[in-house]
């Protein structure tokens, strides 16, 4: 299959080198000409140094590249997921499967990237969500990976499945986009927030601590937006939040460290040189579960540090010293 992967980031390089080992002719476009033309010149992306980009995969910055594709790769920042996917839309072809590989919800409306997507391309397009614990310096090298497809289209969400999955990368399947997005999404605040902590010197029993009620937050806004609980108990919930809080490949944990040890929020984000998608979500996630009277304390505590200037040490007190309540909201009924 003819398929595009739009982005070239390290997320975007590692699954066109994936679709092009499995067999496909794959295109791999940039924003801008001079990164593309970087990528034709050294056939390697900085940001997935040691792995080599073969002759065979295609490098561009022309839109047109999306013409006559089956698939196409949505892999750019999620802000930026709404105006690539308004570009393309008169360019595809019918039937063309749209795939948002992207992890966030868009500030202005609160929509998942799904939706951002499948409102600017129209009907006739399936859209489907590929997330999981995946850091693309690791697929990049060829280490075994699960991830999972999420499409409201049974037969795009198998169509996805087939054209990712070989024997080191497995592809489940699932309906329920929502929970997939929002577990991707939300899980970058966790991370973030476990990186402050490293950066403060915490141990490994704050991290636990941190995850743990972490995945309650998301499951329970989760829930509340239609996503159903085990799906945050799979790849794309519990999964992909162990890979970020715990791996240095995980940007939002380094800018958290940076955070933790001093540096100013916004001055640790352009830092990174990288967009650190956890401080966005930490907004995001704030205005949902305001709008939703959804009780979230812990991302309601990342807010307050990284855009109310409110001290690390001083909002983790506020945490631990909150009323007193049992672990489930199920027991004692």
């Amino acid at each position: 299959m003819n398929i595009t992967v739009l982005g070239s980031g390290g997320w975007g390089t590692a699954l066109a080198l994936l679709l092009l080992e499995n067999g496909h002719r794959v295109t791999l476009w940039s924003y801008m000409e001079e990164e593309s033309a970087r990528l034709r010149a050294d056939r390697e992306n900085p940001v997935l140094k040691g792995v080599p980009l073969p002759a065979d995969l295609a490098l561009t910055a022309d839109m047109s590249c999306v013409k006559g594709c089956g698939a196409v790769v949505v892999a750019t920042p999620s802000f930026a997921v709404r105006s690539t996917a308004r570009q393309v839309r008169d360019l595809l072809d019918p039937g063309t499967v749209l795939v948002s590989v992207s992890k966030g919800v868009e500030k202005e409306s609160s929509c998942t990237l799904t939706e951002c997507i499948a409102q600017e391309v129209g009907a006739g397009h399936p859209v489907v969500a590929l997330s999981g614990p995946s850091h693309a310096e690791e697929v990049g090298r060829h280490v075994p990976t699960a991830v999972v497809a999420a499409s409201e289209d049974r037969a795009a969400a198998e169509l996805v499945q087939d054209l990712f999955m070989n024997e080191r990368f497995r592809v489940y399947t699932t309906d329920d986009v929502v929970g997939v997005e929002l577990g991707a999404a939300l899980k970058n605040v966790i991370a973030l927030s476990a990186g402050v902590c490293d950066g403060l010197g915490y141990g490994d029993n704050t991290k636990a601590a941190l995850m743990t009620r972490g995945l309650t937050e998301i499951a329970r806004l989760g829930e509340a937006m239609g996503g159903r609980k085990e799906t945050f108990a799979g790849l794309a919930g519990l999964g992909d939040l162990i890979v970020t809080c715990t791996s240095m490949h995980s940007r939002n944990r380094r800018c958290g460290i940076a955070i933790g040890k001093g540096t100013p929020p916004k001055q640790a984000v352009e830092e990174m040189g990288m967009v650190v998608e956890g401080y966005y979500a930490a907004a995001n996630a704030k205005a949902l579960c305001d709008k939703l009277g959804v009780e979230m304390p812990i991302t309601q505590a990342a807010y307050a540090v990284l855009y109310e200037g409110k001290a690390p040490q001083k909002v983790i007190a506020e945490l631990m010293t909150r009323e007193k309540k049992p672990e489930s909201e199920e027991s004692w009924v």
